[in-house]
């Protein structure tokens, strides 16, 4: 069973209470809305998703 996790960030300043849970797969990291648990996970090689993170704290994307 895949245990997901909330991020850390959780509640400080989220919209709605938004939020992404994480999940260690098999070399991947699985990505999902916490607010929809049964809606679409994705799933991503984790040098990607620390490309893209490192993206986002360098203000690369408008959010």
């Amino acid at each position: 069973m895949t245990e997901w996790r909330k991020s850390m960030t959780y509640g400080e300043g989220s919209v709605n209470g938004a939020c992404v849970e994480l999940a260690r797969l098999d070399g991947r990291v699985g990505l999902r809305d916490s607010q929809d648990p049964e809606g679409p996970a994705y799933s991503l090689p984790r040098e990607s998703l620390a490309g893209l993170l490192a993206e986002v704290k360098a203000g690369q994307y408008e959010l």
